[in-house]
């Protein structure tokens, strides 16, 4: 026998300002992406117009998008983030898997010891001139592979792919071994298919990641040309002029506001973020929960 529970006034009344809240609250965080947009595609005599404050413009122009890609240092930036988080975050899950699928074993000798020195790094560093004495005595300034090595494996994501490993049925893989597979052939043809969801959520966080530093562009890049696209977007928000970030004459520009050009810098920059988060979301919540029911 089944019961319905009826609603009763105050019911509605807590759903009401339960569901007036959320709305509000993903109003506040979808704005500051909308203005951003509207202020990249809003003519410069509008922006005058309504003092620098435009919720939705009457005009739109895409002259700030045409601007920053006819100069040569938005595109070769972007160039640099793309190769560095595709190259970086495939490297990352990489050598993330070789170290959490064997720890993963409890029958590894020398695991716990492994296991502390890894959580110590967590808390303890050698600091910032150490670690760039590192990577200069390397020769790997203006160097793609400055922004990837320093961090090729976070502690963290390694624990929970760890976690995640350790969850799965051990069933499965000593099958395989009594079909003849070895811990290679193991690993890649029946624990990496079932391991998709950690494998994409990981991956979301070293690509985000790789995309959006800049203290590395920063720290070993002292070429313009292998400068990420958030350290130009950083040296366009705190520089003067933006005709100077953009190796363009100022007069070629003088119908757009700096900031409308800014804006559209940021656009470009986060779009492909927004546009690959989707096709990973549907994994993001099942490996996060799978990779953490163990300590």
């Amino acid at each position: 026998m089944s019961f319905i529970l009826k609603k009763t006034k105050s019911d509605y009344v807590v759903d009401f300002f339960i569901y007036l809240s959320m709305t509000l609250f993903g109003l506040a965080t979808l704005f500051p992406l909308y203005y951003v947009i509207v202020m990249s595609i809003t003519p410069i005599a509008e922006v005058l117009r309504n003092g620098g404050f435009v919720i939705w413009p009457n005009e739109v122009t895409t002259e700030a998008y045409k601007y920053i890609f006819e100069s040569d240092r938005i595109p070769k930036a972007l160039w640099v983030t793309v190769r560095v988080t595709v190259i970086g975050t495939f490297c990352n899950l990489l050598v993330t898997t070789f170290l959490a699928y064997p720890l993963s074993k409890k029958f590894l000798p020398g695991r716990n010891v492994v296991l502390v020195g890894i959580v110590f790094t967590m808390l303890f560093s050698g600091g910032l001139i150490p670690l760039y004495i590192v990577v200069r005595s390397t020769g790997l300034l203006n160097s793609i592979w400055a922004l990837i090595i320093p961090g090729l494996v976070s502690s963290f994501n390694l624990l929970i792919m760890k976690t995640y490993f350790e969850n799965l049925p051990s069933e499965i893989e000593e099958a395989a071994k009594v079909d003849g597979c070895g811990d290679m052939q193991t690993l890649f043809r029946i624990v990496l298919p079932l391991s998709l969801p950690i494998l994409a959520t990981l991956g979301l966080f070293y690509g985000v990641g790789h995309w959006n530093a800049y203290f590395g562009g920063i720290m070993y890049m002292t070429d313009k040309d292998m400068m990420p696209i958030q350290v130009v977007l950083r040296n366009m928000i705190v520089s003067p002029s933006v005709s100077t970030e953009l190796n363009i004459n100022a007069s070629d520009i003088q119908q757009l506001p700096p900031e409308t050009i800014k804006m559209a810098t940021v656009v470009v920059a986060i779009i492909p973020i927004l546009i690959i988060y989707p096709f990973l979301q549907k994994y993001f919540v099942k490996g996060m929960l799978l990779g953490s029911i163990k300590g």
